[in-house]
């Protein structure tokens, strides 16, 4: 598959287009043009067919994507053929909502075990999987060989849990510990999920938002005036 630098922007659009696919899908459409798909998304055309031609060509000029062979395609850039398996670290009130909530195999993950310090958490059973105490965590990974370890602890334990896990030789970390990691490894991959940082993102969008439409009444009713 074609791989060549690919721009962060590109790579966090294609998990958007995986699930529109399967939404369009859903509803019995076959088949969808760059210009139809742009509409529904609010991206161009050349916007869409630029970002596919980093991966390869999936369809056809003036013919379209097969819906079918689209969701296969991108599920292949994104990894969800891989068998790709997933621990969690830390079942507070994040890592137990993900365990109730989040179905991983839909994703191309399987969570195959969940750990945690609080000895009245171990042993208990959620969504078919079973908590097992942090001090397990090196021997159950030697055993299973997982990949992905989802890091919901509190801040103060973040960098303790993240040189754990990259000890125990897993290659990504999913982090949701509000807090930037020291990880000096360049074969360990990160995804960091900060809930303030999105927040602070979607108030400055709202700010803009609002001062835009005060700017354009604000030019309307000089112009009346005028």
């Amino acid at each position: 598959m074609k791989r060549n630098y690919i721009s962060q922007n590109t790579v966090r659009r294609m998990p958007r287009y995986y699930n529109k696919v399967k939404e369009l899908q859903e509803v019995g459409m076959e088949r969808v043009s760059s210009s139809e798909l742009g509409r529904i998304m609010g991206l161009t055309p050349s916007q869409i067919r630029q970002d596919f031609s980093c991966f390869g060509e999936f369809g056809q000029q003036g013919y379209g994507y097969r819906l079918d062979v689209l969701q296969k395609e991108i599920a292949e850039v994104l990894g969800i053929n891989r068998g790709f398996k997933a621990i969690l670290v830390g079942v507070g009130n994040i890592g137990g909502a993900l365990m109730r909530n989040l179905n991983f195999e839909s994703y191309g993950v399987e969570l195959i075990g969940a750990f945690d310090a609080d000895v009245d958490k171990v042993g208990l059973d959620i969504n078919g999987t079973v908590i097992r105490h942090e001090s397990d965590l090196l021997s159950f990974c030697a055993e299973n060989t997982p990949d992905i370890a989802i890091l919901c602890v509190p801040k103060i334990a973040a960098q303790k849990v993240s040189d754990l896990v990259i000890r125990a030789q897993l290659k990504a970390i999913w982090n949701f510990t509000n807090t930037v990691l020291d990880v000096h490894h360049l074969d360990v991959v990160t995804e960091d999920i900060n809930f303030g940082d999105s927040l602070l993102t979607l108030n400055y969008l709202l700010a803009d938002k609002i001062d835009e439409v005060n700017r354009v009444a604000e030019k309307n009713l000089k112009y009346r005036i005028a």
